[in-house]
């Protein structure tokens, strides 16, 4: 399947690949899109955080208003609302399955929730926003496991799993240990730059 124009567009102007595919022409071409990508331009303070803004939702392939919403929540912990917006995000059923190696993309891996391929401690669960709990286990649903992607999955073909899942690959089964710190995920983003931009 080719990765659809937008996406790389995307990747260009945010400066992040978001799909292998986008790798080798963001590598290709490092510069935004359009006439003036090339051109060096100085971003002031408000685009500069409304461009991590917006790094931070393509990565996660939400809403705005599901990433206002998350900051919210964030905000509510009473610790450090940059570190609570990522954990919060990262516990999401789809972040989760992308993660665990399920899922080659968040495209993917949402595409594959609201398919309910993918059961949360046994029960069909169709939103990717769906929260997971330390505990929690994931499992690509039986039938659909002779499926190729997920031949594929288990095979070991993506990202190895991060160490707050226990995975086992072959099963296609997942765990959510404990809250991931911030270290411990592989989201490019500046999230302070992000509380600023909503703290505004």
């Amino acid at each position: 399947m080719n990765t659809p124009r937008p996406k790389i567009r995307i990747s260009r102007a945010l400066g992040i690949a978001l799909t292998p595919k986008a790798v080798a022409y963001f590598e290709r071409r490092p510069y935004p899109p359009g006439e003036h990508g090339r051109k060096r331009r100085k971003d002031s303070d408000y685009s500069t955080r409304l461009k991590e803004k917006q790094r931070l939702r393509a990565q996660y392939d939400i809403s705005e208003s599901q990433l206002r919403a998350a900051f919210d929540r964030a905000k509510r912990t009473g610790g450090k609302t940059g570190e609570a917006l990522i954990q919060d995000l990262e516990s999401r059923l789809d972040a989760t399955v992308l993660r665990a190696g399920f899922a080659r993309t968040i495209y993917q891996a949402r595409q594959f929730v609201t398919h309910q391929h993918v059961l949360v401690n046994g029960a069909r669960v169709d939103r990717p926003s769906y929260r997971l709990k330390p505990g929690d286990f994931i499992q690509v649903a039986e039938k659909s496991r002779r499926k190729e992607p997920f031949v594929v999955a288990a095979s070991g073909a993506h990202a190895e799993p991060p160490k707050y899942l226990e995975v086992r690959l072959a099963d296609l089964v997942a765990r959510y240990e404990r809250t991931p710190s911030r270290e411990e995920v592989p989201v490019i983003c500046e999230e302070q730059l992000v509380v600023e931009y909503y703290s505004r």
